[in-house]
């Protein structure tokens, strides 16, 4: 089975980037930047501000920006004094935020990427065969989160699932690898998708539906033993060959993945037929900050940059439509077939990631 480690050192010079922008180091590419804006920022947007297209076109605006990188529900434990914004993944714990530091809203929410499950081909082929998953080709398809869910309740092995012996790559325990949901916003809004689908359609609102989903919640967090806090680490993972052929990432690192590579021989992007949008969302701690967050949603250069990093820029979908277009194999432009699954408030989430932490 051909694996895909063959991307391994691009993947690992673009953390070294990262690395280098993160802490500020932006040399000559600081151009005509006259104001510095220093924030907290998800992981999985690291590449997109080391990018030096994004540093130019912010130099172009007159930013140089300099951020360290957290869990985006760890923020909310961070010492922000000194910081003009923090850019958590999705909006529950941008809300958190805001509230916290009492930033007006309605707060920018410059794009967003839904969270999709990455499957080696020989996994995905077997989950499609046993009635868990469909697929629309040989790199893209849906997974049917009941089934799935119904699969996970029941302790189901790779080994009961036919035409799995073919592979000896599979066995153990059939699970989906995420990050810890306490700290991590995918991980988060992975059970927010699988208790609305555990709850009959319905939000996770109070004490009765956390109790009746946490059981279900502990069982898909438990069987994964130690939870990375990044889905930046869980996704390096999966492409070195490394751990769980199910891990659930976003879409944007797949996106992004794509356009440096074009193709990537054994990869099939599994779209949750209910999941959620992870809502980039900038709290502003100050003006500067409120600013820089409506730049990145308005500006046109700093949009089409977002997409080249496969985030899908909020409002318009012709941006993500078009560049996107050699990738259709890949990815489910359109969304169809895809539900949206509300999320729950911060406390009621919180609660939820720590019922299923145990």
């Amino acid at each position: 089975m051909k694996r895909i480690a063959g991307i391994v050192l691009a993947v690992l010079l673009i953390g070294g980037v990262v690395a280098a922008v993160v802490a500020g180091r932006h040399g000559e590419d600081k151009g005509t930047a006259t104001k510095t804006v220093r924030g907290v920022i998800g992981s999985e947007k690291a590449d997109f501000f080391a990018d030096p297209d994004v540093v130019k076109a912010l130099a172009a605006k007159g930013y140089t920006v300099k951020a360290d990188t957290s869990g985006s529900w760890a923020m909310d434990g961070l010492d922000l004094k000194g910081d003009d914004f923090a850019f958590p993944s999705s909006q529950a714990p941008a809300d958190q935020l805001a509230r916290k530091y009492h930033a007006q809203e309605p707060l920018p929410r410059p794009f967003y990427s839904p969270l999709v499950v990455v499957a080696h081909r020989s996994a995905a082929e077997v989950l499609a065969a046993n009635g868990l998953a469909v697929l629309d080709g040989a790199h893209r398809g849906t997974l049917k989160m009941s089934a799935y869910l119904d699969a996970a309740r029941h302790n189901r092995t790779w080994q009961q699932l036919k035409g799995a012996s073919a592979h000896g790559e599979l066995s153990g325990t059939l699970y989906i690898s995420s990050t810890d949901p306490e700290s991590s916003n995918s991980g988060a809004l992975y059970l927010a998708a699988a208790s609305c689908v555990a709850n009959g359609g319905k939000v996770v609102a109070g004490d009765a539906d956390i109790d009746r989903t946490a059981p279900l919640l502990h069982q898909l967090v438990s069987v994964q033993g130690a939870q990375q806090s990044s889905s930046d680490g869980v996704f390096r993972d999966f492409i070195t060959g490394v751990g769980n052929p199910l891990v659930l990432v976003y879409e944007s690192q797949v996106a992004a993945l794509l356009e440096q590579e074009h193709s990537v021989d054994d990869l099939v992007v599994l779209y949750p037929d209910t999941t959620v949008n992870s809502d980039h969302t900038v709290v502003p701690l100050d003006a500067a900050g409120r600013a820089f967050g409506e730049l990145l949603s308005t500006d046109p250069t700093l949009r089409m940059l977002a997409v080249r990093h496969g985030f899908r820029p909020q409002g318009d979908t012709t941006e993500f439509l078009g560049q996107t277009s050699r990738l259709t194999a890949y990815l489910n432009q359109k969304l169809t077939g895809v539900r949206q699954a509300p999320v729950p408030t911060s406390p009621v989430l919180h609660e939820m990631a720590r019922r299923a932490r145990g």
